[in-house]
C-alpha cells in the first residue's frame, strides 16, 4: 500500500499528477473494455427507463381506447429492450476470468470480483462559486483553480487505475469530499447539485442530494477495485497469496464500513442486504486462498504426513462451510434476484468443492501414512468429524480411530468415496448454469479433482473385496487463520483543503451563516489603547473588549474577520 503525497507538501509532483490522471478509458486492456461495455450498458438502460417512465405515464393519462393500445405495445418491446440489456450486464458481470492472473500455468478455481460503479458528469463551478459569492461574501472566481482541481480529480477517479495508485486517487476524492460537504453543502436548504451514480450489477441509476450518497459510492469503488487487485494476483506463490488474502479482507472492511456507516441508499448495491453478502463473500476468497497457501506447504514437503493432511482436511471444510453462509446470503431474496445466477452457482460449486477436497485430503492422510499414530494425530482423529444432528444426520456415530493399516484404508476408502460423489455434485451444479458452463477454467479445476480422487479410488479398489462401504460423518470445520476485516484507513492518504483560504473550516462553514465583512477604523491619540485583543490566525478572532474604550464605543458587532487600518505601527497586541 503506498502512502498518499500530501497535496501541500508538493502540488506539483509527477507522482500526484499521474495519480489524478486516472486511466485512459480507451486502453485497450481487458478490464477496460469490460468497463467500458457497463458504461455504455448503463446509458442505454437509461435511456430505456426513462422511455418506460414516459410510456407509464402516458398510458395513464390517456383516455383514447386506441391510444391505449399503442402504448401497452410500445411498454413491451421497452421492457423486453430492458431484460435484454440487463440480461447483457449480468453476462459482463459474470465475466470473472478476465481479471484473474493471466499467463498462470496452473488453473485455479475463479474468483469473483466487483465491476465498479459508473457516475456522470456534474457541473459544480456555477453552483458554488455563487455559495461562495452569497454565504462568503467572496468572489467567486478567485476560487477557479481549486474548483477545476476539484473537478479534475473527480474526472480521474471516474477511471481509477487497476493498481494502489487508483485506490490512492479514489481516497484522496473521498477525502476532499470531507472538506466540500463542511464547505458548501448547507444543512438547511439544496444546492440543487444531484450525484448519480449507476448500480453496479443493474445499471439502473439512482440520483441523490447529499455528499453521503457521493461518498459511499466511491467507497464501494474502493471495495470494488480491491477486488479486482485481490482477484488478478498470481495464487501459485505464497506472497500472491498473501496479497490476495490482504485485498479481499480490505475489500470486506470496506463494504462493512459503509454498512456501518451509511443507511437509506437508494442503490441496491448500497442495500444492508447486499453489503452483507459481499463481506461474507470476499471473507470467503480470503479463507480460499489461506487454504491454497496451505496446500502449496503440502506439495512442497513432497512426502506423505497425516498432520499436514488432517489440517488441509479440516481448512477445506472451513472453507466449504463459509461459502455455505455465502450461498444462504446470496440465495435469498432481494439479493437472490439481484446479482447473476452465475455468482449463486459458483458459491454453490465452491461448498460442494472444497467439501470434496476435504474428504479427499482425509483419505490421503490415512491412506498414504505409514508407521503408528502419534499422540496429538489420535486427538485429532478423535474429534475430526462431526456429529452434530443437523450436519451429519443418520451418520451421527463418530468411527472409531484406526489403529491399524486395516482400519485406516477402510476409513480412507470411505473418505474418497465421498470426495468423489461431491466432486461429482460440484460438476453437476456447474453444469446446469449456462454461465459457467462457458469458463473453461473452472470446468478444467473441477474435472482434474474428479480425475485425482478417482485414479486413487481406483488404486485402492479392490475387486474381491465384499466389505460394506462406510458412510462417514462430514469432517470437522476448524482453521488455524484468524481473520480481521481491514477498514478503511483515511488518514494513510492526507490532503490539503483546497478552499482552505476561505478560513478554517470549523469556522467557515455552510452551517454557520455570515454577514457580509466591514471594515472598521478605529483612531486613537497617543496615550490611548484601542481597548480589544484578538487570538489566532488566518482568521484572527476578537478574544475581548475593555469596557468604555475605543473599541467598545466604536464596536457594536463581534466580527470574525477584521481588516485592521492603523495611523501608526504601534504594537496593537499590547493595546
Amino acid at each position: 500500500m503506498i502512502k498518499m503525497p500530501c497535496m501541500q507538501e508538493n502540488m506539483n509532483s509527477p507522482i500526484l499528477q499521474s495519480l489524478r490522471r486516472g486511466s485512459d478509458p480507451r486502453a485497450a486492456t481487458c478490464r477496460g473494455k469490460l468497463q467500458s461495455k457497463r458504461s455504455k450498458l448503463n446509458m442505454e438502460i437509461n435511456k430505456e427507463l426513462m422511455l418506460r417512465s414516459g410510456a407509464e405515464n402516458l398510458f395513464k393519462a390517456s383516455t383514447n381506447k386506441k391510444m391505449k393500445e399503442t402504448v401497452a405495445l410500445e411498454l413491451s418491446f421497452v421492457n423486453s429492450n430492458l431484460q435484454l440489456l440487463k440480461e447483457q450486464l449480468a453476462e459482463l458481470n459474470s465475466s470473472v476470468e478476465v481479471y484473474q492472473m493471466q499467463n498462470n500455468s496452473e488453473v485455479a478455481v475463479p474468483m469473483i470480483p466487483l465491476g465498479l460503479k459508473e457516475t456522470k458528469e456534474i457541473e459544480l463551478r456555477d453552483s458554488f462559486k455563487d455559495f461562495i459569492l452569497e454565504h462568503y461574501s467572496e468572489d467567486g472566481t478567485n476560487y477557479e483553480n481549486q474548483l477545476a482541481e476539484l473537478m479534475d480529480i473527480r474526472q480521474a477517479m471516474r477511471t481509477p487505475t487497476r493498481d494502489n495508485n487508483g485506490i490512492a486517487l479514489l481516497f484522496e476524492y473521498y477525502n476532499q469530499l470531507y472538506f466540500v460537504e463542511r464547505r458548501f453543502f448547507p444543512p438547511d436548504r439544496s444546492l440543487g447539485i444531484y450525484f448519480e451514480w449507476y448500480d453496479s450489477l443493474t445499471g439502473v441509476p439512482s440520483c441523490q442530494r447529499t455528499v453521503a450518497f457521493e461518498k459511499a459510492s466511491v467507497l464501494f469503488n474502493i471495495g470494488g477495485l480491491y477486488t479486482q487487485i485481490g482477484t488478478r494476483q498470481d495464487r501459485n506463490t505464497e506472497e500472491g497469496l498473501d496479497t490476495a488474502v490482504d485485498n479481499f479482507l480490505r475489500a470486506a472492511g470496506t463494504f462493512q464500513y459503509i454498512h456501518e456507516n451509511f443507511t437509506n441508499a437508494p442503490s441496491m448495491d448500497l442495500g444492508p442486504e447486499t453489503l452483507h453478502m459481499l463481506v461474507q463473500l470476499m471473507c470467503g476468497q480470503a479463507r480460499e486462498c489461506l487454504f491454497e497457501k496451505t496446500e502449496i506447504t503440502f506439495y512442497e514437503k513432497n512426502q506423505p504426513d497425516i498432520a499436514l493432511c488432517l489440517e488441509l482436511g479440516q481448512e477445506a471444510a472451513h472453507v466449504s462451510d463459509v461459502y455455505e453462509k455465502v450461498f444462504e446470503a446470496i440465495s435469498h431474496p432481494p439479493v437472490k434476484d439481484y446479482v447473476p445466477f452465475s455468482w449463486v452457482s459458483l458459491a454453490q460449486v465452491k461448498q460442494e468443492h472444497y467439501r470434496a477436497l476435504a474428504n479427499f485430503y482425509i483419505a490421503v492422510g490415512l491412506l498414504d501414512h505409514e508407521g503408528d499414530l502419534d499422540k496429538k494425530t489420535r486427538e485429532t482423529l478423535q474429534f475430526l468429524h462431526d456429529i452434530r444432528p443437523d450436519r451429519a444426520g443418520n451418520n451421527g456415530v463418530r468411527p472409531a480411530i484406526p489403529d491399524s493399516k486395516d482400519l485406516q484404508l477402510y476409513l480412507g476408502k470411505a473418505h474418497l468415496r465421498e470426495a468423489l460423489l461431491m466432486h461429482e455434485e460440484a460438476l453437476r451444479v456447474n453444469r446446469m448454469c449456462r454461465e459457467l458452463r462457458k469458463k473453461d477454467i473452472l470446468q478444467e479445476v473441477l474435472r482434474l479433482s474428479h480425475d485425482r480422487s478417482l485414479n486413487k479410488y481406483a488404486d485402492i479398489d479392490d475387486e474381491d473385496d465384499f466389505q460394506e462401504v462406510l458412510e462417514p460423518p462430514p469432517v470437522m470445520p476448524a482453521t488455524t487463520y484468524q481473520l480481521t476485516l481491514a477498514f478503511p484507513d483515511f488518514s494513510q492518504y492526507k490532503v490539503s483543503d483546497l478552499f482552505k483560504s476561505l478560513g478554517p473550516v470549523a469556522v467557515f462553514s455552510a452551517k454557520h451563516h455570515w454577514t457580509a465583512p466591514r471594515t472598521i477604523q478605529l483612531r486613537k491619540k497617543e496615550d490611548e489603547g484601542y481597548g480589544f485583543s484578538v487570538r489566532g490566525d488566518a482568521p484572527v478572532v476578537v478574544a475581548g473588549v475593555e469596557q468604555n474604550s475605543l473599541a467598545d464605543v466604536s464596536v457594536e458587532l463581534i466580527v470574525f474577520r477584521i481588516q485592521l487600518s492603523l495611523d501608526c505601527c504601534a504594537d496593537w497586541w499590547d493595546a
